[in-house]
């Protein structure tokens, strides 16, 4: 219920309802003076605790922004380089949403608790003091009306007159207070309406104000917070693939410690105890010891694990001899003397077991150390990149995209094993696996085909990507620019060699279709990187860094999907060299054996009986004029268009056709007739059929044919640098040997190729003239061979 109103007539009668009504004001402008005194103390602990919490979040900001991720490994991908700058980002943001609550909290002060401060004091304390006034003139006229009314009728006329008088100027002047307290009271209560309200009002525009702010800052990390989102979802998906492949590489290394050992700088490496002579003894020192057989140098640090890790000086000797210590000599087991050049006295050192004192042994007396082989290539060696290879990986493409391309978590989703092996074992048979046949039965679950595609990637004799190539790979894909990332990735993709960049294509083509149709399939470009990158990029050991890796490794795969029209259908801007395209094809002759048109001439020797040597020194001297003769006429007789400037002597002419036998033998035995016990040259990897009537196996012809070689091949090449228009193709001319070849190109670029060693003969450099990639493909030029 509302205050009643003070009308002003009723100062005059000053009756009790108007005294009753005048004190409701009083006590509702009382009431308001506390509230507004404990609202201007609350007000004030409010503000206070909005700098504490202002300065806490300060502080927040600060710790997060002092912190530095440090990921393992010596770059780091964009989501862990997004992940890391995400701290400083939010420190941004709480700071500049600090700065707005400052300027919140220094406004507050001024709009709400200066101005209650101000009406308490200015209008409530005013009505205080007029309410003072108004009770002293109550008093004062209730004490003068009193005495006034006391007086005596037996007074004089001219007291009591001017006693009249005097109560008339009191009652006046009581009047007068009266009426301006009653107005102020009805002021003051009229006025806190608005400036009561108002300062709260002006806070409460401030708070929003801060808070809009606060929604501002929200809008524009929108973008970044989505990025983020998406970062740390992909960084969790990739823990979850290295979490597993660490722990497999954990649990390898319980089993058997010593066959996943690191590839090491030091042929031997470990903790050894050395004994140290003292003045009143000796003592056994602990110290990590390394051996580097080519320096023969022992280094020697002195270190123990329990003294938290504290060493010594390094010492460095060269090793002189290396003996074991009898047991009977020395109380300690599993000891051994060195001997250093530059030390004198015997340095006696305790291994840590025997099998250790053994290792440490045949590293330093010059045996040959035992080195850590890879063990990841146990079910390689089965598959090639051949034309049942490339058979099998298209008719699994062709299955994938034809009946499911759409089914969820393709190539994540494995196989059954059992069935996968018998899937690969059908469509590596070449009785089963024809060429003609295109299309998987549909009895296959797309899971087991898309198994079956992964584990004959896996069983090549190398990665698809090559081992030579994976660091260059896991550079480029720690480059910071994207576009340097691509245009590394270019070129070195066009220095693998012609089919695994052959293979590389057509999965990637494939993969691309696959994330096409991500929206059904749920396997995006990141998802399929994930999959794809540890089985086409594989590190050559196992480590923890090479597991770390594998993040880049799905980085390249993601760029390879996203930019395989470019990367495959366009050359790089910056080709390679030629040194590093030969380069490449000497190193892919580990995991690949080369084709016939790769493959340089060999020189191959076998011992002589010196009986036999006699004889056929005198068949060569008495035939080889005759073939001579007989050769340089059939040439010229034949090709007397084409080679007209000619006029040294020269072989017949074959042309090679471009088809070789399906099935070769590839090992043949020193005591075939493909290894002859006369020196002849040989193509390693186009061994002909054996036949007994065939005049090209005749001991005769093979050493005059390798006679005339080393007269003829120096005319031509002078003939060739004297008058190249002469000839404007390429000439190859072949013996009738189908073992021996020699290439002229036209473009003179002559290599010293090693050759590739067979296993019953060794090798030896010849020197020979290198067909053009452009001659090797009959590309719009033509070639005599």
């Amino acid at each position: 219920m509302g205050l009643p109103a003070l009308e002003f007539s009723e100062c005059c009668l000053d009756s009790p309802q108007f005294r009753e009504r005048l004190r409701s004001h009083e006590a509702e402008l009382e009431k308001t003076n506390k509230f507004i005194k404990e609202l201007i103390k609350d007000g004030k602990s409010l503000i206070v605790a909005l700098k504490n919490l202002s300065s806490a979040k300060r502080k927040f900001a600060d710790s997060l922004n002092e912190f530095k991720f440090r990921c393992i490994g010596d770059a780091e991908t964009d989501d862990e380089i997004c992940i890391a700058k995400s701290l400083q980002e939010f420190a941004t943001v709480l700071r500049n949403l600090e700065d707005e609550r400052m300027r919140m909290i220094e406004n507050a002060s001024e709009v709400l608790i200066t101005p209650l401060e101000k009406f308490r004091k200015e209008q409530i304390g005013a009505a205080k003091d007029a309410k003072k006034k108004y009770d002293k003139e109550t008093e004062k006229y209730c004490g003068v009306l009193e005495k006034h009314l006391n007086l005596s009728s037996k007074k004089k006329e001219s007291q009591l007159q001017e006693a009249d008088s005097q109560v008339d100027l009191v009652r006046q002047h009581f009047y007068e207070v009266s009426l301006e307290y009653v107005f102020k009271v009805q002021e003051v209560q009229e006025r806190k309406m608005f400036e009561f309200v108002e300062p709260l009002l002006a806070f409460l525009q401030g708070l929003f104000t801060f808070y809009h702010h606060g929604y501002e800052l929200a809008k524009d990390f929108s973008d970044f917070k989505t990025e983020l989102t998406i970062s740390i979802q992909n960084t969790r998906n990739r823990f979850e693939g290295t979490r597993s492949e660490v722990e497999s590489l954990m649990k390898k290394m319980k089993e058997n410690p010593h066959e996943h050992k690191n590839i090491s700088p030091y042929t031997m490496e470990g903790y050894l105890y050395v004994q140290e002579k003292r003045h009143f003894g000796t003592s056994w020192v602990k110290h990590y010891c390394t051996y580097q057989r080519e320096s023969k140098r022992i280094t020697m640090v002195p270190f123990d694990q329990k003294s938290g890790g504290k060493g010594g000086e390094d010492e460095a000797v060269i090793l002189k001899s290396c003996t074991r210590r009898k047991t009977d000599s020395i109380e300690k087991r599993f000891c051994f003397d060195v001997e250093a050049v530059d030390r004198p006295g015997v340095i006696t050192m305790q291994a840590l077991s025997e099998e250790d004192r053994k290792l440490w042994m045949e590293a330093m007396d010059g045996r040959e150390p035992v080195y850590n082989s890879n063990k990841d290539n146990q079910s390689e060696g089965t598959a090639q990149l051949d034309n049942i290879g490339f058979s099998i990986i298209k008719k699994c493409i062709h299955a994938v995209e034809t009946r499911g391309i759409n089914e969820q978590g393709l190539y994540r989703i494995v196989g059954v094993n059992s069935r996968v092996q018998k899937l690969l074992g059908i469509l590596m048979d070449p009785k089963t696996a024809t060429e003609t046949e295109t299309e998987i039965c549909a009895e296959w679950e797309i899971k087991t085909i898309t198994s079956a595609l992964k584990t004959y990637l896996r069983m090549l004799p190398g990665p698809l990507m090559m081992y030579q190539f994976q660091r260059s790979f896991i550079k480029a894909a720690k480059l910071e620019n994207q576009e340097s990332r691509v245009s590394e990735i270019h070129s070195l993709v066009h220095r693998l060699p012609e089919k695994n960049r052959q293979m590389l294509h057509l999965l990637m083509n494939h993969l691309a279709k696959v994330a096409d149709n991500h929206k059904q399939n749920l396997m995006t470009v990141a998802n399929l990187g994930v999959v794809f990158g540890p089985t086409l990029l594989r590190p050559q050991e196992e480590t923890v860094a090479a597991i770390m890796d594998i993040k880049f490794q799905n980085i390249v795969i993601e760029i390879l999907i996203e930019n395989h029209e470019k990367i495959f259908n366009t050359v790089p801007e910056t080709p390679p060299s030629n040194s590093q395209l030969l380069l490449s094809r000497k190193k892919s002759t580990e995991s690949k054996p080369p084709s016939c048109s790769e493959r340089p001439l060999t020189l191959f020797h076998t011992a002589q009986p010196s009986e036999k040597q006699e004889n056929r020194n005198s068949i060569i001297n008495s035939s080889l004029e005759s073939v001579i003769s007989s050769n340089v006429n059939s040439f010229l007789n034949s090709n007397s268009a084409p080679q007209s400037n000619l006029n040294s002597s020269d072989l017949e002419l074959e042309v090679i056709k471009p088809n070789r036998p399906n099935s070769l033998p590839q090992n043949p035995s020193p005591t075939s007739p493909l290894s002859p016990s006369w020196p002849m040259f040989s193509a390693p990897s186009s061994p002909m059929p054996t036949s007994s009537t065939s005049s090209d196996s005749s001991p005769i012809r093979s050493v005059a044919q390798f006679a005339w070689l080393s007269v003829a091949f120096p005319i031509f090449c002078l003939i060739y640098l004297a008058c190249p228009t002469s000839l404007p193709f390429p000439l190859c001319i072949l013996l009738k040997t189908p073992s021996a070849a020699i290439c002229i190109q036209q473009e003179r670029s002559f290599q010293m190729s090693p050759v590739p060693a067979e296993p019953w003969a060794p090798p030896v450099h010849l020197w020979s003239p290198m067909c053009s990639p452009g001659a090797q493909a009959g590309a719009g030029r033509s070639h005599w061979c």
